[in-house]
């Protein structure tokens, strides 16, 4: 399989290295290269492009705005300096986030992710069947939460979580983060909040609001404004869900 690519990049240097890389990768053609977004705009609505490697800081147009005209078979690279980026990447469903200085490395990971996304006969698995896959039968089980886990895809990977080990779940569109003990980083994967609510045992797990699940046995506060404080975050409670918090918190007063 070979991917057309374009770069959209306002730093020469930049460029140039992401030129490096396409060159010495058999499975990418390019197409063209462009420092300038508005000439980068253009060529992406040709539609001729696999892959657009696209930097987000960048004058004139920059690189989420480009991102929401890029054609709905063409995928997004995102590679860019600043890491607060990478959760509103996967809102404009882009294929990887690679952060500047890139490593051919991780470059090259990245294009693996691409060749598995192509070759798929349908742009994503169902959620309900690939994303989330339950290793033991919650409700009813006789195993403990401690002993309960499910499989989440993160990449081309499928990461195996003990229940007991998640935080809070956070979403975005189709995209899921799940945030865990001990861990500086989530795990993200492509699925709804709505499959997840209804693979997460509802004893262990309470939706708050629209965005977010939380683990209450992880919950260190609760706030007079009803703001959950668990974790790193501080998560309100929305006006839809409190009265059932409101409810568990009585049940344990």
């Amino acid at each position: 399989m070979t991917l057309k690519c374009i770069i959209i990049d306002d730093e020469p240097l930049a460029v140039r290295l992401l030129e490096s890389f396409v060159e010495k990768t058999p499975e990418l053609e390019l197409l063209a290269s462009f420092t300038d977004s508005v000439e980068g705009a253009a060529a992406i609505k040709e539609g001729q492009a696999d892959l657009v490697f696209l930097d987000i800081q960048m004058p004139d147009l920059d690189g989420m705005e480009l991102a929401r005209i890029v054609p709905q078979q063409t995928r997004i690279i995102f590679t860019t300096a600043f890491k607060e980026y990478a959760f509103e990447s996967y809102e404009v469903k882009a294929l990887d986030f690679l952060l500047k200085p890139i490593r051919y490395s991780k470059f090259l990971a990245a294009i693996d992710k691409a060749i598995e996304w192509f070759g798929r006969s349908t742009p994503y698995p169902s959620p309900l069947t690939s994303h989330l896959l339950p290793l033991s039968p919650y409700r009813g089980s006789q195993r403990g939460p401690e002993g309960a886990s499910i499989f989440i895809r993160v990449d081309s990977e499928l990461r195996q979580l003990q229940l007991s080990q998640i935080l809070y779940v956070s979403g975005m569109k189709d995209y899921v983060m799940f945030y865990l003990d001990g861990e500086k980083r989530p795990l993200i994967t492509h699925m709804t909040m709505k499959a997840v609510e209804e693979m997460l045992p509802r004893g262990q797990f309470m939706r708050v609001s629209r965005s977010y699940i939380v683990a209450p046995q992880h919950i260190r506060k609760v706030d007079r404004n009803d703001c959950i404080y668990i974790g790193d975050e501080v998560i309100h409670v929305t006006e839809a869900y409190l009265p059932a918090f409101q409810a568990y918190l009585e049940q344990r007063m």
